[in-house]
């Protein structure tokens, strides 16, 4: 009995690690995000990759420039009236822009709301898209590839002789 009961207590043990590294290959790899189906599917290799797109030609960066904004169905649609119209996925871009409604892209890297942090300030420092994202002209479905964490933050800050310190990225604590 207690060989058993050591062999289930191993199991469960091996149970939850796999299930860790499972879920960390999720947040990490190349599988997409659950629940990050885009509503309109989109290929950044095809779009980046193959036809040579700017990452600044889809995603806006206006002032104060904290955020990069995400593709409007009108935006697309300037090369869409002509490409690949006949296209299901062209056609429903089509009705959004038709519509004037908001494509509800699924954000895949979200900052959160204690951090500051300017996405312009980073690219005038010399940071590229692929600093923080990876290579995505490589990527047909995006996901995330790289952990956006304190530690990451942190090693780049130190590599790049950035500030670390707390108040730079974070706001005083009375």
């Amino acid at each position: 009995m207690k060989q058993l009961k050591t062999v289930l207590l191993f199991g469960c043990v091996i149970g939850a690690c796999l299930l860790a590294i499972a879920q960390t290959g999720a947040q990490t790899g190349q599988t997409p995000l659950p629940g990050s189906k885009q509503p309109i599917a989109f290929s950044h290799k095809l779009h980046v990759g193959g036809q040579g797109l700017k990452c600044a030609t889809c995603h806006k960066n206006p002032d104060p420039g904290e955020k990069m904004g995400l593709a409007s169905a009108a935006l697309c649609m300037q090369c869409h009236e002509d490409v690949k119209t006949d296209s299901p996925e062209i056609q429903k871009l089509a009705a959004y822009a038709k519509d004037k409604r908001d494509i509800k892209w699924v954000r895949i890297y979200e900052i959160p709301s204690y951090v500051f942090f300017s996405h312009r300030a980073h690219l005038d420092a010399g940071s590229t898209c692929a600093t923080c994202h990876g290579e995505v002209k490589e990527i047909e479905q995006m996901y995330k590839v790289k952990e956006m964490n304190m530690a990451s933050c942190m090693n780049c800050h130190q590599a790049n002789n950035a500030s670390t310190d707390c108040t730079y990225c974070h706001e005083k604590m009375n």
